[in-house]
């Protein structure tokens, strides 16, 4: 790391950009003090075990999926949180048994429990209140009592990440995640869609494949990644009291460690070469990600590249372009081209949503399904022209059957958006879009294979 100080509070001392105003300084010391006396949600062994695989996404040797809400609520059940992790389940075989490459998954789960915003406040009617800035913050709803920030709410996303964190464990451990029950992943509203279909299919050529490996003796008990699955986490580091008091010294090595993910990543809006948040994760040993946008030029990105990741660490640092369909093919190239030839050793990724973002035709805002794809495939020509690898991508989705993104194979229309639009946030993909774009980036994975 770099030879500079820093402490887990010397982002104090810095621009911290969309942090909430708690209105009571006391009641925040009181909750962060209580959050640095409870135990760490992730592990420094973990979190070192991740940046070894995000290593070999950046030498083109796997592929990271990474997905999840868009931002967490504390009201979700556990068969929601099984039914996210099963839609990730999902897409990672597709792309590990279509796409023919090792896949490195990490949710946006546990964690992702604020949102930054455009406007720090939101008008209804005439009625002018603080925005919803997350669960972590305050409450969707629209009064002055649900709209106030409260810091105890840190101590619950603590808890909630905690429970949700056990339940992850269970299932990819307890034997959810067994490839056996490939087949019983494919859920009703999966199974009817033409990507349904073709995962059906797929799933009985893994169920083949696995009794011919059982008739051979090579069982869960040889290879266990059979059975169980890494799953690892991740969310924005976007609230950095909640962060800087979850983070940790690690007996083994002396360095610190940021437990309240395995991967913390640094917002398009929250990217500032000197602003607190690149000052706080710049200190922690954990792998990081950062979001570029259109507006990120050449040097910008480079110097996040040597500030995040200064000695060049395969896994340290992971690129997460959100440029947009139409621009990516002009906005990537120079970006790409620059950052190999400083040598960084970054793993490149494709946030296909939020460039895409638009108010639909009904006022909904929404993403086309189309567009995503747009994205990703010129994300893909980009680093086929520059020489290096697409590393991976990262979208917002749910396990359940909402109509919140268009098109897709149920070519989901403006009229249907109404149907079933439930997130707190931004739109996500449902199950079946999701499928369907695993299937669509495992076919642009075969042709650089």
């Amino acid at each position: 790391m770099t030879a500079s100080y820093w402490s887990p509070e010397s982002w104090r001392a810095r621009p911290a950009l969309h942090q909430p105003a708690w209105p009571d300084p006391a009641e925040r010391d009181r909750a962060v003090k209580s959050l640095r006396d409870l135990p760490p949600l992730v592990f420094a062994g973990e979190a070192r075990s991740l940046t070894e695989h995000l290593g070999r996404v950046a030498a083109g040797e796997a592929f990271l999926l990474q997905a999840g809400d868009c931002a967490e609520s504390f009201d979700s059940s556990a068969d929601s949180i099984r039914d996210r992790l099963r839609v990730i389940l999902q897409m990672a075989i597709v792309l590990t048994y279509s796409g023919g490459m090792p896949v490195v998954k990490v949710g946006r789960i546990a964690g992702q429990f604020a949102k930054p915003r455009s406007s720090p406040t939101e008008t209804v009617g005439d009625t002018e209140l603080p925005s919803f800035l997350g669960h972590m913050v305050n409450d969707i709803g629209f009064t002055d009592a649900e709209r106030a920030h409260d810091p105890n709410r840190l101590l619950t996303a603590y808890h909630r990440a905690a429970s949700t964190l056990n339940l992850l464990r269970a299932f990819t451990r307890g034997g959810y995640a067994d490839l056996a029950r490939v087949s019983n992943w494919n859920r009703e509203f999966v199974a009817s869609s033409p990507a349904g279909q073709r995962y059906s299919a797929m799933a009985d050529e893994i169920d083949r494949a696995l009794r011919f490996m059982t008739a051979c003796g090579i069982t869960g008990a040889v290879a266990p990644q059979i059975q169980e699955v890494e799953l690892y986490t991740s969310h924005e580091a976007l609230v950095l009291d909640y962060e800087e008091a979850l983070t940790r010294q690690d007996s083994l090595t002396g360095q610190w460690y940021d437990c309240s993910a395995h991967m913390l990543w640094v917002g398009e809006r929250t990217r500032q070469l000197d602003g607190a948040h690149v000052e706080f994760l710049r200190g922690v040993l954990n792998p990081l990600g950062c979001k570029i946008g259109p507006t990120a030029g050449v040097d910008e990105v480079l110097g996040i590249c040597e500030a995040l990741n200064p000695d060049r660490t395969p896994g340290r640092l992971t690129l997460i372009t959100r440029l947009g369909a139409s621009r990516v093919g002009d906005l990537l190239p120079p970006l790409l081209a620059a950052v190999r030839d400083e040598g960084h050793a970054v793993a490149w990724v494709c946030d296909p949503m939020h460039g895409n973002t638009y108010t639909s035709a009904t006022g909904r805002k929404t993403r086309h399904f189309d567009d995503v794809v747009t994205e990703i495939t010129g994300f893909f020509a980009a680093h086929e022209q520059a020489g290096t690898w697409p590393g991976g991508v990262h979208v917002e989705l749910t396990g359940d059957a909402v109509t919140e993104c268009l098109g897709g194979s149920d070519q989901i229309g403006d009229d249907d958006l109404d149907q079933a639009y439930e997130t707190m946030c931004d739109p996500r993909l449902n199950g079946r879009q999701s499928v369907d774009l695993a299937f669509q980036v495992a076919e642009l994975l075969q042709s650089r294979r």
